[in-house]
């Protein structure tokens, strides 16, 4: 495998994928360098929405494809927003606004205890080869949400989570930092396991 293609527009995440991704001496593509639309997320779970986003991209480029599929939930709210992290944002990816949302929502059903702002967030790696087999890998990151946001790096709901054992928020870590120990690092440590084997 020499080239492959990231099933996604948004560029947080092929920024992060791509850092990830170094040691492997990929060509590495977006979906958006192809003009790739991108395909109708109708899975129930991250690992389905992934497959569905990284087959759809393979079988355009004829490459491989990887994709990623991620959100935050918030066992409170019945792990809402979940896959629909990104909708939460609506069409111009207002994350603050789906911050604001979720802070509101929990605080007409709950105290803002710390156990109460309980979350995790979760990322499904799907790789398709175009000779038709799909891997899929998950990783999770718990910890607590953080009212009001702090931290302007990262992306999403970067500057609402504190990961469990932390004291700041993604948004205020590094990139670097942040790698080492995010749900997409660990998800991508199992996919490195299947790629240092083929």
């Amino acid at each position: 495998m020499r080239s492959i293609v990231l099933a996604t527009h948004n560029p947080g995440k092929v920024s992060e994928i791509t850092d990830l991704l170094k040691k492997f001496n990929l060509k590495i593509y977006s979906a958006k360098y192809f003009k790739i639309t991108e395909p109708i997320e109708s899975g129930k779970t991250f690992a389905e929405n992934a497959i569905i986003k990284s087959l759809y991209v393979s079988k355009k480029t004829n490459l491989p494809s990887l994709a990623d599929d991620s959100g935050l939930c918030v066992p409170i709210l019945n792990n809402q927003p979940g896959i629909f992290s990104a909708r939460w944002a609506g069409k111009e990816k207002n994350f603050q606004k789906a911050s604001n949302l979720i802070e509101q929502k929990m605080r007409n059903i709950c105290s803002m205890t710390k156990k109460n702002r309980e979350a995790f967030f979760c990322c499904a790696l799907s790789l398709s080869i175009p000779n038709g087999d799909i891997y899929t890998f998950e990783g999770k990151v718990h910890g607590h949400l953080q009212f009001p946001p702090k931290g302007n790096n990262g992306f999403g709901y970067d500057s609402i989570f504190v990961p469990l054992k932390f004291k700041k928020t993604f948004g205020e870590m590094t990139h670097k930092y942040k790698e080492r120990i995010s749900h997409r690092k660990k998800a991508f440590i199992k996919l490195e396991k299947y790629l240092f084997k083929v």
